[in-house]
C-alpha cells in the first residue's frame, strides 16, 4: 500500500519514509502542497491509501491542501503532523477533515497505530460507501476493487460502453464478478438514475420466461390472477441485464430479438406491444459461438447481443486481485458478524494467494465469511481456512510458486487492513562454501528438519559466519555491510561463540583484529 508523506523537511521526509519501509508500506515524497495535490488527484491518485501532511509549509500550507482535496471530493485518509500541537491546530484540522494528528517527532509506534486506524477506518467506509451505491443501483467503477492489470484493462473497455448505449455481452467463468461489471456500466451512463434490472435467465421456469421477461394479463392462462407488467417494462428508461442468457429456452430467444429489434414487447395474453427504452446487457459463462455453431442458440440473436463484448478474467489469472478483495471480505464479514480481527497471519494469506479459486471470487468471499465466523481471536490464520489447505497439501505439500504478479513481495505487516502478499518461499536462498563450512551465497534455511521455523539466533550465526568469510576478516566492511557498529560486532561474535578460529576462512584476521583491540 502506498501512504504519500508531505512535508518541506528533507529529514523529516527521511525519518518518516524509514519508519513507513520498515512497517511494510511503500513510501512516495512530495515537498509542497502543490506537488502533493497534483499527484493525489492525478490519474496515479488511486494507489494513494493514506497522506500524512505536514501543516506548516511554505507557499500552499496542510490546511489550505485539505480544504483542496475536499473540494475535489478525493476521499483519501489524511494524518497531519506539526511541530506545534496546539488545541487549536487540533480542532482547524479535525474540521478540515483529518482523520488523525500527530506531533513531531512521532514515534514509530504512534505512526503505526495512526496509520492502522486511518486505513480500518477507511476500508469501512468505503464498504459502506459501496453498500449504499449497490442498494441505489449508482456502482461505479471506482466500486470494483482490483488491483490486477488484466481488471485495469477490463475496466477501461467497460467505460468505453458506459458512454453510450451499446449492447453488452460480458463473458467469464461463474464468480467472476459479471454482473458486478454491468452495473458499474450501468451506474457510469446517462442511465445510472434509472432502473437496473436483472434476471437470471437459467433460473426461470421454462413455462413461465415469457411472462417473467414480458409480462401477461389478468386471466390470460391457469394462475394468472392479476396482470404482470414484466422484467422489460420494469426495467424501462434504464437497463435489463440479462444474466446466463445462453440458458434461454429457443422459444424465447425469439421473442427476445423480437423486442430488441422492434424495441416493443407483447406481454401474454395482451391485445396490443408495449413499447420500451431498454438497454440490453447479457452476461453468460457458457461458449455461445459454439452454442450457435450447435444451433442451442439462434444465430441472429447472437449478433444482437454481441455488439460489444467484454470478457472479465478469472481470479487465477488475476492474483494481485486476491489481497484487495480479501481485506474487503475481512472488513465486511467482521463487522456483520460483531468480531475485531485486527491481523491476518503470513501463511494464511500465503494459503490464499496460491490457492487457484476455481469458484472465482464466489469461492474466496465463501471462504473468508467462513474463516471469519471460526475465528476465536484477534488473528486470522491457516487453522481458519481448513479446506483450502486441505486442498492445497492434496495437490502436494501444501506450498506453491507465488503468482507472477506478487512474486518478490517483501513480508509486509499483516494486519487486516491494510493486507500485503507475504512471499510463499519459506526460505531465503543463499549459497554453502564447496568446503561445506560457512554459507556463501545459496542455502541458508528458515527450517528446521521436522519444518518448524529455526532459532534466530541460529540464523544470526551464520549470517555473521557468512560476512567474515566473505569478507576475509575484515572486520569494518563486515560490520558496515551488516550496518552495525565495530563493537557491536565483536560482542556478537563473542556471545555467539563464533571466536575465528583458523578453520574458517578469514578466521586467523579476526582473531588477530580481536587481540589487537584487547592489546590497545
Amino acid at each position: 500500500m502506498a501512504i504519500l508523506i508531505v512535508d518541506d523537511d528533507p529529514v523529516q521526509c527521511r525519518l518518516l519514509e524509514a519508519m513507513l519501509q520498515k512497517f511494510g508500506y511503500e513510501a512516495l515524497v512530495r515537498d509542497n502542497g502543490e506537488a502533493a495535490l497534483a499527484l493525489v488527484c492525478g490519474a496515479d491518485g488511486a494507489r494513494i491509501d493514506c497522506v500524512i501532511l505536514d501543516l506548516v509549509m511554505p507557499d500552499l500550507d496542510g490546511l489550505g491542501v485539505l480544504a483542496r482535496l475536499r473540494d475535489a471530493g478525493v476521499k483519501v485518509p489524511v494524518i497531519v503532523q506539526t511541530a506545534h500541537g496546539g488545541i487549536d491546530n487540533v480542532v482547524s484540522a479535525m474540521r478540515a477533515g483529518a482523520v488523525d494528528f500527530v506531533v513531531k517527532p512521532v514515534g514509530a509506534e504512534r505512526l503505526h497505530v495512526s496509520l492502522r486506524n486511518a486505513l480500518n477506518t477507511s476500508a469501512l467506509e468505503g464498504e459502506i460507501a459501496r453498500w449504499k451505491h449497490s442498494r441505489a443501483g449508482t456502482l461505479g467503477f471506482a466500486d470494483v476493487i482490483t488491483k490486477s492489470a488484466n481488471m485495469a484493462a477490463v475496466i477501461r473497455i467497460a467505460e468505453k460502453a458506459a458512454a453510450s448505449a451499446i449492447p453488452v455481452l460480458i463473458a467469464g467463468e461463474s464468480g467472476v464478478g459479471k454482473e458486478l461489471i454491468a452495473r458499474a456500466i450501468h451506474g457510469s451512463s446517462a442511465r445510472r438514475t434509472k432502473p437496473f434490472v436483472a434476471v437470471n435467465c437459467g433460473a426461470m421456469p421454462e413455462n413461465l420466461v415469457e411472462s417473467i421477461l414480458f409480462g401477461h394479463e389478468k386471466g390470460s392462462f391457469t394462475g394468472a390472477t392479476e396482470r404482470h407488467t414484466g422484467k422489460f417494462v420494469e426495467a424501462s428508461g434504464g437497463t435489463l441485464f440479462l444474466d446466463e442468457v445462453g440458458e434461454l429456452p429457443a422459444a424465447a430467444q425469439v421473442k427476445l430479438l423480437r423486442a430488441i429489434q422492434e424495441g416493443e414487447v407483447e406481454p401474454v395474453g395482451a391485445r396490443r406491444p408495449v413499447k420500451v427504452d431498454v438497454r440490453i446487457m447479457s452476461a453468460t459463462n457458457r461458449d455461445l459461438i459454439a452454442d450457435v455453431k450447435t444451433g442451442r442458440f439462434r444465430e441472429d440473436l447472437f449478433y444482437r447481443l454481441h455488439v460489444f463484448p467484454i470478457t472479465v478474467p478469472p481470479l487465477r489469472e488475476r492474483p494481485a486481485d486476491i489481497p484487495a478483495l480479501a481485506r474487503h471480505f475481512l472488513a465486511r464479514f467482521a463487522a456483520e458478524e460483531g468480531k475485531r480481527i485486527r491481523m491476518i497471519a503470513p501463511e494464511a494469506v500465503r494459503l490464499l494467494a496460491a490457492y487457484p479459486w476455481p469458484g472465482n471470487i464466489r469461492q474466496l468471499e465463501n471462504a473468508l465469511f467462513r474463516a471469519v465466523v471460526l475465528a476465536d481471536g484477534d488473528t486470522l490464520s491457516p487453522a481458519e481456512l481448513p479446506q483450502i489447505a486441505a486442498q492445497l497439501a492434496a495437490h502436494g505439500d501444501g506450498r506453491a510458486d507465488p503468482p507472477a504478479e506478487i512474486a518478490g513481495e517483501d513480508e509486509r505487516d499483516c494486519s487486516v487492513l491494510p493486507i500485503e502478499v507475504a512471499p510463499l518461499q519459506p526460505e531465503v536462498q543463499f549459497a554453502k562454501t564447496a568446503a561445506g563450512g560457512a554459507p556463501r551465497s545459496d542455502s541458508l534455511p528458515l527450517l528446521d528438519a521436522v519444518g518448524e521455523v529455526r532459532p534466530l539466533d541460529q540464523i544470526e550465526a551464520e549470517l555473521i559466519r557468512f560476512a567474515v568469510a566473505h569478507y576475509r576478516g575484515q572486520m569494518s566492511e563486515v560490520a558496515r555491510r551488516l550496518r552495525i557498529g565495530r563493537s557491536t560486532l565483536y560482542r556478537k561474535l563473542e556471545s555467539l561463540g563464533l571466536q575465528g578460529d583458523a578453520a574458517e576462512p578469514g578466521g586467523e584476521a579476526v582473531a588477530a583484529e580481536r587481540q589487537g583491540r584487547k592489546i590497545a
